[in-house]
């Protein structure tokens, strides 16, 4: 039998902060302007956490019986490994998806019913990564999905279920967030390339080809700086995100120096461990003003 430990290790907690990150920075800036809501602010958190839990499980579910996942590298697979059945699997992202779906109706009746739509997509977006006959993950467009979903939808989102209203700084502060959310998925493909390559999941890093993998996984992660730089013209607490700057140095010196495989799991811990602390000093900066 699979054990709670395996459940909960095949929903990949290293990759929750993609889910807590964009949240507090839209709740954040909601707060700085004096008009967070406690109760929609929590249902984001729960939409998200949902959201990532539910695609990471329909991963988990879509490439084991694919075959991608039969000679890994990286974090246990609960399909992959044998630890639990296909259907179970699929059940548990079913189930993660219900808890979002349960969620965002709580906030679009808080809100406005406009934002179904918005939850639609988000839940097609995140089956249709690895799932269904033409998976959007196997032809190089998962980061394009991950800045777009993880980033500006969840922060202006968030933001949004606040103050009822959508506002450039809010779009502004949503692309470093993006941009972080797409530097753990390049450094989770980076690691895979040679079984990916090998399985014919065409993921970007897989295209690009390693160097230029690197290359890209480098600019994700000290880019977002910059962004956040930008907000303190308008928000000069946001400065507050140079704190984190060290945090970047030990992934970006094991992305330079090569670092292969099963190197570069701790990448993938400490660049989620980035995301999160860049998330909430960008949160708080937002909030003090």
């Amino acid at each position: 039998m699979t054990t709670p430990g395996q459940w909960v290790a095949g929903a990949r907690p290293r990759t929750l902060p993609a889910a807590i990150a964009p949240v507090a920075v839209g709740t954040g800036l909601a707060l700085g302007e004096g008009a967070a809501r406690w109760l929609p602010g929590l249902l984001a958190l729960v939409v998200s956490l949902g959201l990532q839990v539910a695609v990471n499980y329909a991963n988990d579910y879509s490439d084991g019986v694919r075959g991608t996942d039969a000679d890994r590298v990286g974090p246990f697979r609960l399909v992959g490994s044998g630890a639990a059945a296909p259907g179970a699997v699929r059940n548990a992202a079913l189930a993660a998806f219900v808890v979002a779906a349960a969620a965002g109706l709580g906030l679009a009746a808080l809100t406005t019913w406009w934002l179904l739509p918005v939850g639609v997509a988000c839940v097609a977006a995140a089956w249709g990564y690895t799932g269904g006959s033409k998976p959007y993950g196997y032809r190089a467009l998962g980061e394009v999905s991950v800045f777009v979903f993880f980033g500006l939808v969840a922060v202006t989102g968030t933001y949004f279920a606040h103050t009822g209203r959508l506002t450039g700084p809010a779009v502004l502060v949503a692309v470093p967030v993006g941009l972080l959310a797409c530097a753990l998925l390049v450094v989770n493909n980076l690691r895979d390339v040679p079984t990916d390559a090998v399985a014919g999941k065409r993921t970007l890093a897989v295209v690009l080809g390693d160097p230029r993998t690197r290359t890209l996984a480098t600019m994700l992660l000290v880019v977002p700086f910059g962004f956040a730089l930008a907000t303190v013209p308008f928000r000069p607490w946001a400065a507050l995100t140079l704190l984190a700057l060290p945090l970047a140095v030990g992934p970006v010196r094991s992305i330079r120096v090569r670092a292969l495989g099963r190197d570069l799991v701790p990448v993938l811990r400490d660049t989620g461990r980035l995301q999160l602390v860049f998330g909430v000093l960008l949160a708080l900066g937002l909030a003090l003003g």
